[in-house]
């Protein structure tokens, strides 16, 4: 199976796949690659409707230039704390983002949230966040507004008075309920539009319908975030605890 970057012969290859309307799964078989390259290089160079291999060529190298600018030779890079391979913390933090992006997540959100989880730390100041991304302060203030707007991450101050931006166990649960409560309340304007609509309606059957199962799905995500709360945060009895 081949390695290394793409060249362009390959890229051209995944646009007429795309233009046909392949499957990553099966472009990547016609490459003999991995499907997470195929998926990574789509998604980081516009989608499957904007991807051009020309486009996607260029910018590839404009980025492993930046890179280069960015860590001279003889330095450390980020990843290498505990004798992690750079490259692979690099190729890890790319396949993390591809998937955050195609949850929904916009691009620079997905970036800055895959920087906060693979930090040791949990937390990064925002010029922390601009210089790893290497993007502008105003790109880092908007995507940790958004994440923070859907309680994906949290906002604290440390000794220095800075402001940190952190995730930890407690910031999954958080993001969970606020899901269910989201859910909770597209239930409930359903509902709303049942009255509108005239009971019986077609209409309204169906906005019954998604009420009664967004209303099921709400309460179970509602329960299981208190559930694995309890089961994962709780710390196991000590000996001495169960002879007090």
């Amino acid at each position: 199976m081949p390695g290394g970057r793409l060249t362009q012969q390959e890229r051209q290859q995944i646009a007429l796949g795309l233009a046909d309307g392949l499957a990553y799964a099966q472009i990547a078989r016609g490459l003999e690659r991995p499907t997470s390259t195929v998926t990574r290089e789509v998604m980081r160079n516009g989608g499957p409707t904007a991807y051009r291999a020309e486009i996607a060529h260029r910018a590839t190298a404009h980025r492993a230039h930046r890179r280069r600018q960015a860590t001279p030779r003889g330095l450390p890079g980020p990843g290498q704390a505990f004798g992690r391979d750079a490259e692979a913390v690099r190729a890890y933090e790319e396949s993390f983002t591809t998937l955050l992006m195609q949850s929904g997540l916009p691009k620079m959100m997905s970036r800055v949230l895959t920087c906060l989880y693979t930090t040791d730390e949990g937390s990064l100041t925002a010029s922390e966040l601009v210089q790893r991304l290497q993007v502008s302060p105003a790109s880092v203030s908007k995507a940790v507004a958004f994440l923070e707007s859907q309680d994906l991450i949290r906002r604290e101050r440390d000794e220095r008075r800075r402001e940190r931006y952190v995730v930890d166990d407690d910031v999954w649960y958080q993001s969970m309920t606020a899901s269910a409560r989201s859910a909770a309340q597209l239930a409930e304007t359903a509902r709303q539009g049942v009255g509108v609509l005239g009971s019986g309606t077609p209409a309204a059957v169906r906005l019954e319908n998604i009420a009664r199962f967004v209303d099921f799905v709400s309460e179970s995500i509602a329960r299981a975030a208190e559930q694995a709360r309890e089961v994962l945060h709780t710390k196991p009895a000590t000996a001495s605890d169960s002879n007090a």
